[in-house]
């Protein structure tokens, strides 16, 4: 049966402040608190435990909606839906054996719609957004989650609204244009972006789906967590690289863990959650260093891995509290160290990640040689968008097919 189709039941009890805990209603239109912190939602995990086995959903198509009870959309109806697959992963043993660690591998996202883990949360946010009845939504963006918004929208005949800081890739802004949505660049950061779209939600009536501005696409992202547990058999492996700007995933993931825990399908073992950022922008690992709690804005972001370039996280605490509770870490990586990682992938593993996935192997490699990670720890790296969207080095050797050929010489 049709995953997207089919009426399952639903175990919404309510939404929660991420901060204080105060409880607001659920199927009601909700951006951040009172307290202006993310929304979390919660579920009757008894009830969901009672109606849905391991069994039961491992018989469903393979797809991101088959956690359908895990999800806060009520009628099968509002599901906006582009094929959202479970993303393979891909075990690395070349490398592995290269640098001397454990069993290495690769959760690549970039399977998904618009080639990016994106997809997950904003199609979760639309779905929501359309059960709930907005009709017009609105975001900054560093590129892969306007071209998923865009999308998504266009799919569920919504009116969209992105903004760019005007360094975005032009494939990036393209893209968003080209499925649908307004897009304009402005000159600034992804921040300043926010600030553009805070100040037209009163005016224009459209709904802000920032990052954790809304409650739903971390819901979506959860499934990144949901779907891991279940490839490796319902365990996790030892560690977790994750390429961190606003966290949803990594916040996301933490919850799937606990969620799958609370019903009984997941055991005492979490994995290390990592935090990976960029030198040019770290202010998680600055915040991780320093034992605080929050993280200060960082000052002149810049890194080639655009999509972790967020100066300020609106849920960094989540992050940081996922990390200290998993007995994780954060990690930075150079610029450098980013590319080379992308290119030894490409050409040792065949496989072509963005720049935040190279992010994750760069940061991985050093923390192994650091001793942050055991030889024999286990270790995955998510690969979140397609490496095809991202420019690469030029090739400029050619043959004039009217010479001889000197073959010895290729």
């Amino acid at each position: 049966m049709d995953n997207t189709t089919a009426e399952r039941p639903t175990f919404v009890t309510h939404l929660e402040c991420s901060m204080t805990g105060k409880s607001y209603p659920a199927d009601k239109l909700h951006g951040l608190s009172e307290a202006g912190k993310p929304l979390l939602v919660r579920y009757d995990l008894d009830g969901l435990g009672k109606a849905l086995s391991r069994d039961k959903l491992q018989a469903r198509p393979a797809d991101m909606w088959r956690y359908r009870e895990f999800l806060p959309v009520r009628q099968a109806g509002n599901i906006v839906s582009l094929g959202e697959i479970m993303t393979p992963i891909i075990r690395c043993r070349e490398l592995a054996r290269d640098i001397g660690g454990g069993a290495l591998y690769v959760k690549d996202e970039g399977r998904l719609p618009t080639g990016s883990f994106k997809a997950r949360g904003l199609c979760l946010a639309v779905s929501m957004a359309r059960e709930l009845g907005i009709t017009a939504i609105a975001m900054p963006t560093n590129g892969n989650a306007g071209a998923a918004m865009a999308a998504y929208a266009s799919r569920a005949g919504m009116q969209s609204y992105v903004f760019c800081p005007d360094d975005t890739p032009s494939v990036n802004v393209r893209e968003i244009a080209a499925q649908g949505a307004e897009v304009w660049m402005v000159n600034g950061l992804i921040t300043d972006c926010g600030k553009i779209v805070g100040g037209g939600t009163a005016e224009t009536g459209w709904f802000d789906v920032s990052t954790l501005k809304e409650p739903y696409r971390i819901e979506g992202k959860k499934t990144m967590g949901l779907e891991l547990a279940e490839q490796f058999g319902w365990d996790v492996p030892d560690v977790i690289f994750y390429p961190t700007g606003g966290g949803t995933g990594l916040i996301g993931m933490w919850k799937a863990f606990d969620e799958l825990a609370q019903i009984g399908w997941l055991g005492e073992k979490r994995p290390r959650m990592v935090a990976v950022q960029a030198s040019g922008c770290a202010p998680i690992v600055k915040a991780y260093e320093d034992g605080a709690d929050h993280a200060v804005p960082w000052e002149n972001a810049h890194t080639v891995a655009a999509g972790i370039r967020v100066p300020a996280a609106i849920g960094d605490f989540l992050i940081l509290r996922a990390v200290r509770e998993s007995n994780g870490f954060a990690i930075v990586v150079d610029d450098d160290a980013i590319l080379t990682s992308r290119d030894e992938m490409a050409r040792r593993e065949g496989l072509l990640l963005c720049p935040e996935g190279a992010a994750t192997y760069a940061a991985y490699k050093k923390a192994l040689a650091s001793g942050l990670v055991a030889e024999n720890e286990s270790a995955l790296l998510y690969n979140c968008a397609t490496g095809l969207k991202y420019e690469l080095p030029a090739v400029d050797r050619a043959i004039d097919r009217h010479q001889p050929i000197d073959y010895t010489s290729l």
